[in-house]
């Protein structure tokens, strides 16, 4: 979720033009790389923060249309001159291809779907990321990092003008979600940034004083443009969610660089959710033969934390599935570092359950990854509170800890430094980031982490069934006329979820049409395993394997299999 969001972001946002020399292919493709991510960060000072790059704090992502036009302008030169570049080999190859296709990504984001037009989430989840990045990580002195939230602070005003401008007959579901994201970031200025800027402050009365009247205002503009948003523009925000069958396959083709036609790919996912589902029954016939699958799921859930353990409980789950992973020989992990379990902040609370937030591959100094899991919302009722904890069963949660941490983000955070050139640290493919953190649930369980427990399989083909619903709901919402409610129902009667979080897992497909990523992903790994596997021989080892593969960088599967497997030509599925 972390970098699907950071990917919108970069939809919505743009920056100044400034000068720069033209590039050649004489002057070689790092002079590039390295002014196109120049470009990047001046468009988007939160992904330059986010990334490690400290001299753009003081800034913060325009989000006007004039800024949009000039990203599409810039985004245009860039793709001439990587077009220049024909004699290409090894790594920059590979990282020229991935560029060309995350520039034309963006070109249609911007230029084509135009979700800043359309989706008010960006624009309110803007506030809040753009300065928890300055305080939570402590790249520099803390009275320095208050000064830079005071900056961006007096910026913020401009992005809720930008909204308002922007924003035009939005669907509802991405209203709804604004509005939930809009009154929490209130509370989080008033309390949480509020409390942080006093301790920064250091006693230095002045800077304390400079940070009160700029958090005032913000807050004062939180609070419009939730007031806005429930009674101007919820009324009006009877859009369509739904993107279509051409531009679903366009952007799966740019983002993932997936080009199987769509007809094949619902088949492909519709196959795999039949499969799991009845895994899913034989197993829970194991666990109570005297129960319905849905019974024995409910029966699993019914073992989960209160709110006030939710963290506590999360917590508890690192060390041993660590353990597992060393003990196990699955992956090397280069260092002992373990992330800090949280809250999701409110400002990112977006229908996702959990999420990692790793610093970027940039950052020389603050070394802090929070594993984030979303508490209940305090204006739900009991039973949908009920209904949100049962996600976070022991079971489920173990699988939410393999893939956000071991080996799942975490540990791709901690390669992240290792990662070939700048172009690989600093761009991800989901297909292939979420892609390894699903297949390491699936993988881990085989590997013998369930033991003689079938539970634990259980709550891996729980989690399986949970994105194969979300492969074939995002095809069919945008693509077949599927409602939120009818893929809602989806998630109930094919992936076992409670009703609450069937439907936030539905909304969520509203706004994130090819979330299909991380089945369509996992699948993509596993055949690039058996290849790689055929090709080693005897010299095959699955810990060689997930070294060589996550060493390479988060790029999408195509471009891995150009890589370790150079003389084979087969697919990716």
């Amino acid at each position: 979720m972390r970098i699907a969001f950071v990917v919108l972001l970069l939809a919505l946002t743009s920056c100044s033009s400034y000068n720069q020399p033209a590039v050649t292919p004489e002057s070689g493709f790092s002079d590039f790389v390295d002014n196109y991510f120049k470009a990047s960060f001046e468009y988007s000072p939160t992904f330059a923060t986010a990334s490690g790059y400290h001299a753009y704090d003081n800034k913060l992502d325009d989000l006007s249309a004039a800024s949009v036009s000039k990203r599409i302008t810039r985004l245009k030169e860039f793709e001439k001159q990587l077009a220049g570049f024909s004699v290409l080999k090894g790594d920059e190859a590979i990282d020229a291809e991935f560029l060309a296709s995350q520039i034309s990504a963006e070109l249609y984001e911007l230029e084509t779907l135009q979700t800043w037009k359309k989706n008010p989430m960006g624009y309110v989840s803007l506030a809040g990321s753009a300065v928890d990045g300055l305080m939570k990580r402590n790249f520099a002195p803390a009275k320095d990092r208050l000064n830079a939230v005071t900056t961006r602070l007096a910026l913020i005003p401009a992005t809720f003008v930008s909204l308002r401008e922007n924003i035009s007959n939005p669907p509802k579901e991405f209203t709804d979600l604004a509005i939930r994201m809009a009154q929490g970031s209130a509370g989080f200025f008033e309390k949480e940034v509020a409390a942080w800027a006093v301790s920064a402050a250091e006693g230095d009365q002045t800077a304390l004083a400079s940070f009160n009247t700029a958090n005032a205002k913000v807050v004062s503009e939180i609070k419009n443009t939730a007031n806005w948003l429930k009674t101007d523009l919820k009324p009006l925000s009877k859009g369509s969610y739904a993107i279509g069958a051409e531009a679903f396959s366009k952007k799966l083709l740019y983002e993932e660089m997936v080009d199987i036609p769509l007809a094949k790919l619902l088949v492909i996912g519709q196959e795999n959710l039949d499969k799991d589902y009845r895994d899913f029954v034989e197993i829970a016939h194991k666990v109570n033969n005297l129960k319905t699958p849905a019974a024995v799921m409910a029966s699993l859930s019914d073992d989960h934390p209160s709110a006030e353990r939710l963290i506590p409980a999360t917590r508890q789950t690192l060390a041993g599935i660590r353990k597992f992973l060393v003990d196990h020989k699955i992956i090397t992990l280069p260092n002992e570092n373990m992330p800090l379990v949280q809250e999701t902040p409110p400002y990112a609370r977006n229908g996702s359950f959990a999420s990692m937030d790793s610093p970027g591959a940039f950052e020389n100094r603050a070394e802090e990854s929070f594993y984030y899991v979303t508490p209940p919302e305090k204006e739900w009722d009991s039973k949908h509170v009920e209904e949100h904890l049962r996600l976070y069963n022991r079971p489920v949660m173990d699988l939410i800890t393999i893939h956000e941490a071991f080996p799942g983000h975490f540990t791709q955070f901690l390669y992240s430094k290792q990662f070939p050139g700048k172009t690989r640290k600093l761009l991800s493919a989901s297909s292939n980031s979420e892609g390894w953190a699903h297949y390491s649930e699936q993988m881990m369980i085989e590997d013998g982490f369930s033991g003689s427990d079938p539970k634990r399989k259980l709550a891996q083909l729980s989690e399986a069934l949970l994105r194969d619903c979300r492969y074939v709901a995002g095809i069919k919402m945008h693509t077949e006329g599927m409602t939120v409610e009818q893929a809602a129902k989806l998630f109930v009667e094919k992936g076992f979820q409670e009703k609450a979080n069937a439907y936030e897992e539905a909304r969520r497909g509203a706004y994130n049409p090819t979330y299909l990523y991380y089945t369509l992903g996992k699948l993509q790994i596993y055949k690039l395993r058996q290849d790689y596997q055929r090709t080693k021989g005897p010299e095959y080892s699955l810990l060689s394997f997930h070294d060589e593969f996550i060493k390479i960088g988060p790029l999408p599967l195509k471009l891995v299999r150009k890589i370790l497997l150079p003389l084979d030509r087969s697919p990716t599925l």
